[in-house]
Formats: structure tokens, C-alpha cells, sequence
């Protein structure tokens, strides 16, 4: 699975070392990785690469087996993130929803292999320090892409060829939070070879939910019992053997809307008309927009997550408070950090500001 240029321990690296009672204490660094769409590229600031660990530029694709970067038109403006950051990791993630080609390139060795070298190609073009593959799904056409049973050992092996080509550069994976990931995928295995598994704790109610509620919350509503939230995805992965260590959480910096919803307990749980489709981005959550809407913020406390509520129309979304609050819950659990899709959704810069707040 390793061969001789990858590291040992591909793990956060220590920050610091404090002494106490005169025992040795490692501070663990946490990482704050940032999903920017190409057309998100220029809305970074300077003081944003100050917030950041990593940003993961969304997306490359897979065409013709190999993968294909055409689509990221402002990959050049990572030379002026670098100078704003020298520590900044620059990642290529590949993939996305409804992105397809890795059933069918992944069901050979010889795809996987021609697969990965033209990673590794991109990496060495573009100075990149990694891969991030974001298959959605294996074993899974819920995305209208082609899926097959055998995805499921393949996908572990297209990361073996991965990192046998990447060596000791990053290499991690954009997991669906539920149980549908695990089923699809070898998760133990999964774990040993990437450096980090990103959790996609958002879209947890999404296109396929009739019922309003929280899309990104961190715990359960009271009467919840779906399963639908941050802590209890955690713990899912956990049991499915990825260490705690590797696991980063995801923010959404975009909310979901349902229409028609029953008016009963200020819409939360009740069913509605309309699926949980794409609301407005965070940053377009003005006290203008709330008053227009005749919306109400509102605050589950159960949940610790925050809704817009109108009489009939549901918007789940993530404000500071709750962004904070997941923070908290990193530092508590001893995960590795939180990411978060994606950048151009909130250019007030508030929820990253609430992130470095707590994270640093």
C-alpha cells in the first residue's frame, strides 16, 4: 500500500509543545480548508489565506479516463495565494456532484493507473501539494452517473494508485455523511491510506427531503430521530474505522429551502410541498432579504443550528453562532478541523471570521 517516498505519519503535524507539571503536551493544529468553485477564485483576500490551511479548488473532472482541468480558468491566481501564504496547501479536488467517469475508469488496473499518473502530471503543472477525490457516489447513481457493485473494493484501490503516484503529497476524499458512503465504500481501508476524510455535513436534508429542517446541523432537533446531523455522522465514521484524527467536518456557507411547509411549530420538522432545494448564499442573508421575506431568525437550541421562518416557507442556513459552536465540537472530539463549501457563498467573510475566531 506505502511504497518507499510516502511518510509514516501523514497525520497533523504538531503546532507547538507546552510544558505542564513537567509533562510534554502536543497542540495538535487544526485544519480550516476552504472549497472554492473556479468562478470563486478571485473573491479570497488576503486576510481570508491568513484563515485558511488549505483550499481545495473545485473541480477537475474525469474525461476520457483521465483527468481534465479545462474548467479551472483561474488555477493561475493560486501564485498570488501562495504569496499572501506560503504555508497555504493548494489541493485539486476531482469530482463533484453528478461529475462522472470513475466507475468506468476505476474497474481496470490499468485505468486506475493511467488515472493516476495524469494526477500526479497535474500536481507537478500546476505545483499543487495534492488530489482530492470527490466520487459521488461509489456503488451509487443517485447522481445520475454510472455506478457499479464492484466500486466498492475499486474505489480503494484507485487511492492505493493514487498514492503510490502522489508519494508524500496530500491525498484525501469527500465522503457523503450517511450510511450509504460507508455501504459503498471500504472505510477502514480508506482511512490508512489518505491523509484525511472530509465528512460533507451539509445536504443532510436536501433535493430528496419533503420534510423542513436543518440541511448542516450539529446535533439532533428533539423529536429527530433520523440521524440527519453532524455529531451522530461522526460517530458513524468512527465506527467504520476512521480515527477521529483523520476526520474533518464540513460547514455550508449556502442554506436550503422548502415551500408549502405546514405551519406548526415554526415549520421545523413539518412536511412541505417542495423538496429542500438551493436557498440563498449566507452572505445574502441581509437583514433586507429577512425583512422582504417577512422571515423570523429563529435558534434550536437542541440542534444548535440556525432557520428563517415566514409562516409557509423554511430556510435552513448556518450562521456564526453555529459555525462557532461546530468549532467547539472539533476541539472537543479531537478531529482534525473543518472545511467548508464553498468560498464565493458568503463575501462578507463572517463565517470564516467566526472559523478563525475559534480555530485560529
Amino acid at each position: 500500500m506505502e511504497n518507499a517516498k510516502c511518510r509514516p505519519d501523514r497525520q497533523a503535524r504538531p503546532k507547538a509543545l507546552k510544558v505542564s507539571n513537567s509533562k510534554v503536551v502536543v497542540i495538535m493544529k487544526k485544519y480550516v480548508l476552504a472549497y472554492a468553485a473556479d468562478s470563486s477564485m478571485p473573491v479570497f483576500t488576503q486576510e481570508d489565506l491568513q484563515s485558511l490551511t488549505h483550499i481545495n479548488l473545485a473541480f477537475g473532472l474525469v474525461k476520457d479516463g483521465l483527468l481534465d482541468t479545462s474548467g479551472l480558468t483561474n488555477i493561475q491566481l493560486t501564485k498570488t495565494f501562495r504569496q499572501w501564504n506560503p504555508e497555504i496547501k493548494i489541493v485539486l479536488s476531482v469530482g463533484g456532484w453528478g461529475a462522472g467517469g470513475f466507475s468506468e475508469m476505476a474497474m481496470t488496473p490499468a485505468g486506475r493507473e493511467a488515472f493516476s499518473v495524469s494526477c500526479w502530471e497535474a500536481v507537478e503543472r500546476y505545483q499543487l501539494d495534492g488530489i482530492d477525490i470527490d466520487w459521488e457516489y461509489p456503488c451509487s447513481s443517485q447522481a445520475e452517473i454510472a455506478s457499479a457493485p464492484q466500486d466498492r473494493e475499486n474505489f480503494t484501490w484507485l487511492l492505493q494508485a493514487l498514492r503510490r503516484q502522489m508519494g508524500d503529497k496530500i491525498l484525501s476524499i469527500a465522503a457523503g455523511a450517511g450510511e450509504y458512503f460507508i455501504e459503498g465504500t471500504e472505510m477502514g481501508k480508506v482511512a490508512e491510506i489518505v491523509d484525511y476524510v472530509q465528512l460533507m455535513t451539509y445536504d443532510l436534508r436536501n433535493g430528496f427531503t419533503r420534510q423542513a429542517g436543518h440541511h448542516a446541523a450539529l446535533h439532533a432537533s428533539r423529536g429527530d430521530t433520523s440521524g440527519a446531523n453532524t455529531a451522530d455522522m461522526v460517530e458513524l465514521f468512527r465506527q467504520a474505522g476512521v480515527p477521529s484524527e483523520k476526520l474533518v467536518i464540513g460547514a455550508a456557507f449556502y442554506s436550503r429551502r422548502w415551500t408549502g411547509v405546514q405551519d406548526e411549530k415554526n415549520g421545523l420538522l413539518q412536511p412541505a410541498q417542495s423538496v429542500g432545494e438551493g436557498g440563498p448564499c449566507y452572505s445574502d442573508i441581509t437583514e433586507e432579504f429577512v425583512e422582504q421575506g417577512g422571515y423570523t431568525r429563529h435558534w434550536d437550541e437542541d440542534a444548535q443550528a440556525a432557520y428563517l421562518w415566514n409562516g409557509s416557507t423554511f430556510i435552513s442556513y448556518e450562521s456564526p453562532w453555529a459555525i462557532a459552536l461546530k468549532c467547539r465540537y472539533i476541539q472537543k472530539e479531537g478531529l482534525l478541523g473543518l472545511m467548508y463549501w464553498e468560498h464565493g457563498c458568503d463575501k462578507s467573510h463572517q463565517l470564516l471570521q467566526a472559523i478563525r475566531e475559534e480555530l485560529g
